[in-house]
């Protein structure tokens, strides 16, 4: 089963770590990054979509991403 999350937070070093964890963890980029800006906070916002399969797991809506 192929596992999609995206990442999402403001353009800064706390989000590349989230992504490089993500990573880490046998998470694969899917796509390009995304940016906005987001006008109530004046901040770039940033996205980025991952995916991972998981091997002999059935779907389970009630589980968190993460633990497949």
């Amino acid at each position: 089963m192929l596992i999609y999350r995206f990442l999402s937070g403001e353009d800064d070093s706390a989000f590349c770590h989230k992504v490089t964890k993500a990573l880490s963890e046998g998470w694969q980029l899917h796509g390009g990054p995304t940016y906005a800006y987001d006008q109530v906070s004046k901040k770039m916002r940033c996205g980025q979509a991952v995916t991972r399969v998981a091997k002999d797991q059935p779907y389970d809506p009630e589980k968190k991403l993460v633990d497949f």
